[in-house]
């Protein structure tokens, strides 16, 4: 087993991102938001997640939307150790995030640890520019 980022070939020979993750800390994060809301909500965290090179012990960010259920969003993010997490709930970023989102939060938020083990993301997306 790999202990470390590492590149493969791929299609088109483009590298692919294949990275083994130890000690990582992942949390799967569902957010209802109120009816209706969640436009607003998306408009919130696209704005987190365009500042998260604040915040560099976050090292991956997937926001996601719910297509069974207009009023939910998730959130799939992992921070490279203990001290990286516990530093994201100190940040500036994530107080900001924390003044912004509850208006727009419904009921019974639920946050899952999920550490992430391994990564594999095809060349065919790293590619893409966004």
């Amino acid at each position: 087993m790999r202990l470390g980022p590492v590149s493969q070939e791929s299609e088109g020979n483009a590298p692919a991102v294949d990275a083994v993750l130890p000690g990582r800390i992942g949390l799967l994060v569902r957010i209802p938001v109120r009816g209706g809301l969640r436009p607003a909500a998306l408009d919130v965290l696209n704005r987190y997640v365009d500042d998260l090179h604040e915040e560099p012990g976050t090292e991956a960010f997937l926001l996601c939307v719910d297509p069974d259920d207009a009023d939910v969003v998730w959130l799939y993010e992992w921070f490279r150790d203990e001290a990286s997490l516990e530093a994201h709930r100190e940040a500036p970023l994530f107080a900001r995030l924390m003044a912004e989102l509850p208006d727009l939060v419904g009921d019974n938020p639920g946050i899952m640890r999920l550490d992430p083990l391994r990564l594999r993301m095809s060349s065919v997306l790293t590619a893409q520019t966004l």
